[in-house]
């Protein structure tokens, strides 16, 4: 299985990045801040959480590196599909598309991007001055 696993953890940290960026932004972006509720709360908050662990995980684009990448994946494969079904267990699904379709979307995309990533790199802990 791990010869599907395309993506290395650095290319994972972009994404970790951008899609925290994305996430916070998402109501404004496709037109449904004004919902209020669960709809707009729920990929600001994934947005800072994802954000935050960024931050934290022990990876090249991490700053404190302290959480191991195995235990950051394991949350990205709860988030993901957590975001994905979020419409449909919190009963936005009968909104317009544009209010539901970037949680589904966005969390199918979590997921499968956290099927792809490697597990670690190489046996070498990341610190803030380089490698160790």
């Amino acid at each position: 299985m791990d010869h599907f696993r395309i993506i290395s953890p650095y290319v994972h940290g972009i994404f970790d990045y951008i899609g925290a960026i994305v996430l916070l932004l998402a109501p404004n972006l496709f037109g449904f801040a004004d919902e209020g509720g669960a709809a707009v709360w729920i990929p600001r908050v994934l947005g800072v959480a994802i954000l935050g662990m960024a931050l934290i995980t022990n990876y090249r684009l991490g700053v404190l590196r302290i959480l191991p990448m195995p235990a950051h994946l394991m949350v990205d494969y709860v988030a993901g599909p957590f975001l994905a079904v979020s419409p449909f267990l919190l009963g936005f699904a009968d909104e317009d598309a544009n209010v539901w379709a970037p949680h589904l979307l966005a969390g199918v995309g979590i997921f499968i991007v956290t099927l792809l990533t490697q597990w670690t790199t190489e046996t070498a802990t990341y610190t803030r001055a380089g490698m160790r």
